[in-house]
């Protein structure tokens, strides 16, 4: 810290240290701490400048400073004769924090360029010899480290032209996610409908190890749009099917390509004024990225290992093309309006932007209390039966009856959501999900009535910062009632994991789910789904 120059210069000193942090420049303090990092009380040191702040006229303008303070006479004199000096926005000087010797030099420096500002426009009457041998006797105690700042300085502007030469983009920036996923499913045999227990297929209970890649490229224009395009391989085999008979064991991260690289994700949202935001997507968006589901597991790379345990499954009924819009009340409150499709771009058959599969969406977001966030969600959503895509109610979660239950036939739905999370303290957070789908056979008078719920427990941070424990329990997407068949059972999904933030980029995930009388059938035997999820972020 600033000492041995104290006594030398007391009538004019007070006057260059409290001028040095009110021209000290921001992009300046990040490299002048002897520590190589600034202390904490600098941070806001930039609210000084005097490109951000105006010239004050008097120093009665500083509320923090009193005649009687040692500094008044400096202050007052800075204000009057060398016009370098601009407080904090409100209205403060703080002339108490402390400083280091590089702090100092740079704020000593700055006041210099001032002073000489003077001299040069004619009016160095307003600096006396008295000041100028001061200056010069601080300009030799502190040579060395205006020599260091000179130094530091012009390796910023180096390190910064070499950058900027070299970027990969001015407008686009590059992320990236890998996963390696170790994964198995375990139990005594595969789920099928029927009521014949003995006659259950084989369960393919081999492990896998597996990947996924994804590359973002992330482009803003206007600073508050976004461009995304995203780029993904992955290999993860579908736990359903011949696998376990169920799309209830699925893992919330799985997909099969055989590693070819697709797109994956491409959208644009830009705001329209200071409440509103449009977002368009053009290919293979998923409506939980353009809207909320208060859904703290919602992340495939860092949330919930399984399908169903991400958020509400509603969400995955409305397509991923299309168009969003929210509109933000205020802080505690907004509205979504979503129209979304399947197949935009074949001109046969139902199918195209009007003619095919949709899902048109309407959502309420509000925060009553503190930390309580509710959701109100409606979906209306058709399927056309038939078509490349198929019938598909629940998203690929829950039961096959509850996922066609008139057949791969014309269908139509209403659901219903209610979503809420509840932030009890930063370590733990209830939330959770209720949905009610009022399904109708477009060739029939069919219907069917479809349930899912589910509560889940998050615990941020628990053993380390970044770390996560989530349990999940519900009940995935069931047909209560119906006109044709109905789910005579309930299966109940029990999950839990914990992911460990090794470093910032790298994250390990265990867990393990249980699903206890796949496809609402208790003549199914219990099917649990392990996995090891390895995650790295760059």
């Amino acid at each position: 810290m600033i000492s041995r120059v104290w006594s030398n210069f007391l009538l004019f000193s007070p006057a260059v240290v409290v001028a040095s942090f009110a021209v000290l420049p921001s992009t300046v303090l990040a490299e002048v701490s002897t520590n190589e990092q600034v202390q904490p009380e600098f941070t806001v040191i930039a609210e000084l400048s005097p490109n951000n702040q105006p010239q004050l006229s008097s120093v009665s303008q500083l509320s923090d400073v009193q005649p009687t303070d040692w500094a008044f006479q400096a202050l007052q004199s800075l204000v009057e004769r060398y016009g370098c000096i601009a407080g904090y926005p409100n209205g403060t000087y703080r002339g108490n924090r402390s400083m280091t010797r590089y702090e100092f030099a740079a704020g000593l420096n700055a006041c210099l360029e001032r002073v000489n500002e003077l001299i040069a426009s004619a009016t160095s009457d307003l600096v006396t010899k008295e000041d100028l041998a001061t200056l010069q006797r601080l300009q030799e105690e502190f040579s060395a480290e205006l020599a260091t700042l000179r130094d530091r300085v012009d390796g910023l502007e180096a390190r910064t032209a070499e950058l900027e030469s070299n970027q990969f983009s001015t407008t686009t920036k590059l992320n990236g996610e890998a996963i390696f996923v170790v994964a198995g499913v375990f139990g005594d045999n595969a789920a099928d409908q029927d009521n014949d227990s003995d006659n259950n297929p084989d369960l393919q209970d081999n492990i896998i190890f597996a990947d996924r890649m994804r590359l973002n490229f992330d482009t803003s224009f206007m600073g508050k749009d976004r461009l995304r395009v995203r780029l993904q391989a992955r290999n993860i085999t579908e736990f359903q099917g011949n696998v376990t008979g169920t799309r209830m064991t699925r893992l919330g991260f799985d997909g099969n390509e055989d590693n070819d690289v697709e797109l994956d994700d491409l959208y644009y949202y830009f705001p329209l004024g200071d409440k509103v935001r449009v977002a368009i997507s053009a290919a293979n968006t998923e409506l939980n990225h353009l809207v909320e589901t208060l859904s703290p597991f919602e992340s495939s790379g860092n949330g919930s290992i399984s399908r169903f345990g991400r958020f509400n499954p509603i969400y995955r009924t409305a397509g991923s093309t299309g168009l969003v819009v929210n509109y933000q009340f205020s802080d505690r409150a907004s509205l979504d309006f979503a129209y979304m499709v399947r197949d935009p771009e074949d001109s046969s058959g139902e199918n195209g932007l009007f003619n095919g599969n949709y899902g048109a969406v309407a959502q309420f977001i509000f925060e009553p209390i503190n930390n309580l966030n509710l959701g109100l969600t409606y979906v209306r959503s058709y399927n056309a039966g038939g078509s490349n895509s198929g019938v598909n109610l629940t998203g690929s979660t829950g039961s096959t009856n509850a996922v066609r239950p008139f057949g791969n036939v014309s269908t139509s739905a209403d659901s219903f959501g209610l979503e809420t999370s509840w932030r009890i303290s930063p370590q733990f957070t209830l939330s959770g999900w209720l949905a009610y789908s009022l399904a109708r056979s477009e060739v029939s008078d069919d219907s069917a009535d479809i349930l899912n719920y589910a509560v889940t427990l998050a615990f941020p941070d628990l053993g380390g910062k970044g770390n996560l424990a989530g349990i999940v329990f519900g009940m995935p997407p069931k047909v209560i009632e119906s006109s044709l068949v109905k789910d005579q059972d309930t299966s109940l999904h029990i999950e839990g994991f914990y992911r460990l933030q090794v470093t910032d980029n790298i994250a390990i995930t265990p867990g393990l789910f249980v699903i206890t009388n796949p496809e609402h059938n208790d003549n199914n035997d219990t099917i649990f789904v392990g996995t090891i999820r390895t995650t790295f972020k760059f």
